[in-house]
């Protein structure tokens, strides 16, 4: 998982981010590999939607056709990022 220490692009602390990825496993089975946390935690998609669809490609999967898994982990992820704009 992702260790402390802040990141700028999202505005998330990689703790944060560590309970997001946490969550997002136990919740709806998305249990990214460690280097892929890494790579999450280490440089975080800025916005809901990136943060999304980068969760997906981690998981080796398109969302397009996952719509209804889409809404959902894009739920989770948008609790993450209160201010964004895209939510």
């Amino acid at each position: 998982m992702c260790h402390r220490r802040a990141v700028d692009s999202a505005k998330l602390s990689r703790e944060d981010i560590a309970h997001l990825l946490r969550d997002l496993c136990i919740d709806l089975g998305f249990c990214l590999p460690p280097q892929e946390q890494a790579a999450l935690c280490d440089s975080p998609p800025a916005d809901v939607d990136a943060f999304t669809k980068a969760v997906f490609r981690a998981e080796g999967l398109d969302p397009s056709p996952h719509a209804t898994l889409y809404a959902q982990v894009r739920k989770m992820v948008a609790k993450t990022f209160p201010n964004d704009p895209t939510t």
